[in-house]
C-alpha cells in the first residue's frame, strides 16, 4: 500500500534545493515517477546522518510521509519523521564539492549516563596485589643457562632478528621468553624444540625440558592458530 500526501510538511526545501533536483530527475529514464527520499540513516560524531537519493514514488509505503512541492515529491521515511521535523533541505556551493544539505535543529538523544552504584551495591575493595618478585636466576644451574643462551643460542638467531631470554628456572625446566623476530613466529616452536632446547639440555644436563612463554599473539607474525601442545 502506498503512502498518501500529507498536508503538513515534515521538512522545508529551498527554490534553489528544488531546482537542483529536478536537474538531477531529469537525467532518469523516466522523471516523472521519481520522488526524493530522506531518511535519517545512523548517528556519528553526536549527529545525525542522512541519506537522501532519487527513487520511485510508487514504492512508499503507507506509513511514509509524501509531501509536494509542485512537481517535485520528497518521501520522508515513517522512522525518521520525528527526527527530520522542522529541518531543511538547502543546497550548497561548497569548495571543492557542492551538493544537497539537511539543516535539522533536531539531535540525537544523548546516551544514557550509567547508573550510580550505591555504597551498598559496591563490592568491597580489594587489597591490592603485589607483583610477582622476578624469578632468582642467581643459581649455578641459571647461570649455565644464561651462559649458553648468551654464547650459542643469541649469536644464531639473532641473524634473524631475534633473541632469547631465561625467564625462570624451576627443578627440571628452563623457562624462556623469545623477542625481536622470534616473537610471533610461526617458526618459533620448531626453533625452541630442535635447536634452543637441545642446546641448553646438552650444554646443562640439570635441564629436562624448555618452556617457551612468549606470548605470541602480540608478535610480528603472529600464529594463525594456536600452537598445538
Amino acid at each position: 500500500m502506498t503512502a498518501e500526501d500529507t498536508a503538513e510538511p515534515t521538512l522545508a526545501i529551498t527554490e534553489q534545493a528544488i531546482e537542483k533536483v529536478r536537474g538531477f530527475r531529469a537525467q532518469s529514464e523516466d522523471p516523472e515517477s521519481q520522488a526524493l527520499w530522506v531518511e535519517v540513516s545512523g548517528v556519528a560524531d553526536g549527529e545525525y546522518v542522512y541519506k537522501i537519493s532519487l527513487n520511485a514514488l510508487h514504492v512508499a509505503r503507507q506509513d511514509d510521509v509524501v509531501q509536494r512541492h509542485g512537481d517535485l515529491a520528497i518521501v520522508v521515511r515513517e522512522s525518521s519523521v520525528e527526527k527530520l521535523r522542522g529541518a531543511t533541505i538547502d543546497w550548497s556551493d561548497g569548495v571543492p564539492q557542492s551538493g544537497l544539505t539537511l539543516v535539522n535543529p533536531n539531535k540525537p538523544p544523548a546516551p544514557a549516563d550509567l547508573p550510580m552504584m550505591s555504597p551498598s551495591m559496591a563490592s568491597p575493595a580489594s587489597p591490592p596485589i603485589d607483583a610477582p618478585p622476578p624469578a632468582d636466576l642467581s643459581g649455578d644451574v641459571a647461570q649455565r643457562v644464561i651462559q649458553v643462551i648468551d654464547q650459542q643460542i643469541n649469536p644464531a638467531i639473532a641473524a634473524h632478528g631475534g633473541h632469547a631470554e631465561l625467564v625462570a628456572v624451576e627443578e627440571d625446566t628452563a623457562y624462556l621468553r623469545l623477542g625481536g623476530g622470534c616473537q610471533g613466529c610461526g617458526m618459533a616452536t620448531v626453533t625452541l624444540g630442535q635447536g634452543i632446547e637441545v642446546a641448553i639440555t646438552e650444554a646443562v644436563p640439570e635441564i629436562a625440558r624448555v618452556v617457551d612463554v612468549t606470548d605470541h599473539a602480540v608478535g610480528t607474525n603472529p600464529y594463525f592458530e594456536p600452537a598445538k601442545k
